[in-house]
C-alpha cells in the first residue's frame, strides 16, 4: 500500500489518508480482510505524527470500512464493497459534471457527446486499435 502526503495540498493531512485508502478500496486494491499498516509504522514511512493516522484509522472504522482489532491491527472490513461502489460511482459522477460542462461550452449537444462515448468505448473494446485517434469530421 502505497500512500502520498501533500503538506501544500490545503487538505488535512488525515483527509488525505481516508481519501486515498477509500480510493485503493474502491478500485480494489485493497480487499475485505487485507491487514493496512501499524499506526506507528505508517507514522513513520509518511513522516507525520502517529495521531493523524491514528484519527484517519478511526473515521475509516467509523464509516465502516475498517476494523481496528485491539492488539491485533486494523484490517479492512467486509463493509468496504457498497462503499466501494459508491465512491467509484461519486468518482464517476464528478467527471461526467466536467465532461458535460465542456461539451456545452464547446456547443455539443447531448448526443453529439453520447456518440462520442458510444466511438471511444467501441475503441476501447477492440484490442490493438488506437486509442487516441481524433475522429475525422
Amino acid at each position: 500500500m502505497r500512500l502520498n502526503i501533500n503538506a501544500a495540498d490545503g487538505m488535512p493531512i488525515y483527509r488525505q489518508l481516508i481519501e486515498q485508502i477509500t480510493l485503493l478500496l474502491a478500485t480494489g486494491q485493497l480487499k475485505q480482510g487485507d491487514e493496512l499498516p501499524p499506526v506507528r509504522v505508517l507514522a513513520q514511512e509518511l513522516i507525520i505524527n502517529p495521531n493523524t493516522v491514528a484519527r484517519a484509522y478511526r473515521e475509516l472504522e467509523q464509516a465502516g470500512l475498517l476494523e481496528l482489532r485491539q492488539g491485533a491491527g486494523s484490517y479492512v472490513s467486509g463493509a468496504g464493497s457498497p462503499l466501494a461502489k459508491k465512491e467509484r460511482r461519486k468518482r464517476l459522477l464528478a467527471r461526467v459534471d466536467v465532461l458535460l460542462a465542456e461539451a456545452s461550452q464547446l456547443a455539443f449537444t447531448l448526443e453529439e457527446v453520447l456518440e462520442l462515448i458510444q466511438t471511444r468505448h467501441a475503441a476501447f473494446q477492440q484490442p490493438g486499435r488506437k486509442r487516441n485517434d481524433e475522429s475525422s469530421e
